[in-house]
């Protein structure tokens, strides 16, 4: 029976799914992201100038023309190339502490520093 592009064959660590879309799965930050060429997306803070490069070396998994190839953990030798756009800050995220009949009363909020990047090359699948 042929595989259709829902199936997964489990024999092989390339497999055939849907699609004929370039893009990989990278790990930063305790996160897993799917990231495509141009794409911007906003990761944890760095400090790294506007403009400069950035290596994302966790390459999970990448994907070319319907053949996506996965790594064991990582694919060998696959590295992500982005290029910094610069430093953006997050919403207001308020933290409020309160104890009942205490006249306790605390509010303190921060927002979180990201670095956005755009995703400039991806690697080919293996």
């Amino acid at each position: 029976m042929a595989a259709t592009p829902t199936q997964a064959d489990s024999s092989t660590a390339d497999t055939m799914v849907g699609g004929g879309h370039h893009y990989c799965i990278i790990a930063d930050g305790g996160r897993q992201y799917r990231v495509s060429e141009g794409q911007e997306l906003e990761v944890d803070f760095r400090p790294v100038e506007a403009g400069s490069e950035l290596v994302l070396d966790k390459v999970l998994a990448v994907s070319k023309d319907g053949k996506m190839h996965l790594g064991a953990p990582l694919v060998d030798g696959a590295v992500v190339k982005a290029e910094v756009i610069g430093l953006v800050q997050g919403e207001k995220i308020y933290v409020q502490k309160f104890r009942r009949r205490k006249n306790y009363r605390r509010r303190t909020g921060h927002r979180a520093v990201a670095t956005k990047i755009r995703i400039s090359e991806i690697p080919a699948a293996g």
